[in-house]
């Protein structure tokens, strides 16, 4: 029988396993997989029990765990299938004429996302981009979503003053993000689920959702709508805790109305710094060239406590924003003053001294390795005088610290197989490896792709569930350019097919 996205196969024939820890006895050999009811039942030699029922021939292919993503601006991601790509953009001026060719969004307005101005050779300019784009509203978003530039006719209509440049950074480029975002979700959510379908032919079963919004409603509204194609945590952000607390939410519930158990709550989400690329992430020592610039702490550590005090006595974790090492001193500070579990987002410079402290506090690692080397020219250059590590993969590995692997999609791609390999390799574009002492092992990188993290080992045994992807490489042997082009045969989700090659 030829099987379809949607069937439910009860055996994986003709697979091999891989991953670390390993305690099966097949080596290398072919196996069967034996599936029922959303788990894995049995392991088996190749054609040792009888394969009964619905058959997927992996082919030789390699079973391991599915990947989750584990920082996904969801909505945003998606929509930018509608937006002009500006990351090839080598100046402001090639940005604004990119933006003046292109064709407005049914509502009139004109978004482009991607724009890297720390890399341009001149600064944005007001009166360039509006002689670019006239009195269409335009709308371009920087990579790290922590700065936009608008137009004259864009800041008009969103209420912003112009200012010599039009950019907006921090806290108003959010506002602006999260008008953005607000579309019908007879717009967005054919987006999703596209953006979806994309992930799981990546191997992908899970994301972590951070989007900019009362995310429960809309995961709510997908899954009854029919999505099915993988499972979601949503983040809850410092202008939404108060409302998860009075209606009973908890890390972990499922998320109420959706029908499903592909849905559940996550953290608080609270961003405490800037961005590198937006010069704004929080730093020891200042910036070259601007000496009393270190950087911005958006959240100060009291307010810090009190919003991650009030998030852990209601069973909410908490998943908190810091780049600079200033702000992860602070964010660990907050987490060994409230005793809260969950993750530092991004740990993009981290001090010597705080690297042991996420695994003392038990603080897992959410990184986004395709992010070192997008920045590894920025960082070479404008963190330059900074003590602190950068992107400290392999210290924190050493450390005993849990990392947790994901894009920040719209940033980078969704892509896990990308991350596994910036992280194991240090390098892409045939480029020198940066920095390549921390680098981490397949192993690790695999391990933190998935849904437990690097301190759960990525291997597949009776009693897991069944969310699978079978790949035509072993992760743990491929160089990078084959753990880049992985190429994924099929993704199960509790046992369901929701992708075959």
């Amino acid at each position: 029988m030829t099987l379809a996205r949607g069937d439910v196969p009860d055996v994986i024939a003709n697979a091999r396993l891989t991953g670390s820890d390993r305690s099966d006895p097949f080596g290398s050999e072919p196996v069967d997989v034996h599936l029922a009811e959303g788990l894995v039942v049995d392991i088996a030699p190749a054609g040792g029990l009888p394969r009964q029922g619905l058959v997927l021939d992996a082919g030789g292919g390699w079973v391991i765990p599915g990947l989750w993503d584990h920082h996904v601006h969801t909505v945003q991601w998606a929509l930018s299938a509608q937006r002009v790509a500006l990351g090839g953009a080598t100046s402001a001026a090639e940005a604004a004429a990119l933006m003046g060719e292109a064709e407005a969004l049914p509502d009139g307005r004109r978004v482009g996302a991607g724009f890297r101005d720390a890399f341009w050779t001149d600064a944005p300019d007001l009166v360039v981009l509006d002689a670019a784009t006239g009195e269409v509203p335009t709308y371009l978003i920087n990579a790290d979503v922590h700065s936009v530039w608008l137009n004259s006719a864009a800041l008009r209509r969103e209420g912003f003053t112009p200012d010599g440049a039009g950019i907006l950074r921090e806290e108003p480029a959010f506002e602006i993000s999260r008008r953005l975002n607000a579309v019908d979700a007879s717009v967005s959510d054919p987006l999703v689920g596209r953006m979806a379908q994309d992930a799981a032919a990546r191997g992908v079963v899970g994301l972590v959702d951070l989007d900019m919004a009362w995310n429960e409603d809309a995961w709510a509204r997908r899954l009854a709508g029919g999505f099915d194609a993988l499972r979601s945590v949503f983040g809850i952000y410092p202008e939404f805790l108060d409302r998860a607390i009075a209606e009973g939410l908890q890390t972990g519930d499922v998320a109420r109305g959706a029908g499903s158990d592909l849905a559940r709550v996550g953290g608080l989400k609270v961003i405490t710094d800037g961005s590198l690329g937006t010069r704004t992430a929080a730093t020891s020592h200042a910036y070259p060239g601007d000496p009393h610039n270190h950087g911005l702490l958006t959240v100060d550590l009291a307010t810090l406590v009190d919003l991650m005090t009030r998030a852990t006595a209601a069973g909410i974790g908490s998943a908190i924003h810091a780049i600079g090492d200033v702000a992860n001193s602070h964010a660990l500070d907050a987490f060994a003053a409230t005793g809260a579990w969950g993750s530092i987002e991004h740990a993009q410079l981290v001090a010597h001294a705080d690297i042991p402290r996420f695994a003392r506090l038990g603080v897992a690692a959410s990184v986004q390795p395709e992010h070192a080397l997008d920045d590894r020219d920025l960082t070479d250059r404008v963190w330059a005088g900074q003590t602190a590590q950068p992107y400290p993969l392999r210290a924190l590995a050493d450390s005993g610290a849990n990392l947790l692997f994901g894009s920040d999609a719209p940033v980078t791609p969704l892509d896990p197989w990308a991350g596994m390999a910036s992280a194991v390799f240090r390098t892409r574009d045939g480029r020198d490896a940066w920095q390549p002492q921390q680098r981490v092992d397949a192993a690790t990188a695999l391990a933190a792709s998935t849904r437990g993290g690097s301190a759960v080992p990525a291997r597949v045994q009776p009693g897991d569930l069944a969310d699978l992807a079978v790949c035509g490489r072993d992760p743990l042997t491929a160089d990078e350019t084959e753990l880049r082009g992985m190429r994924v045969d099929a993704t199960l989700l509790g046992g369901r097919l929701t992708y075959l090659a």
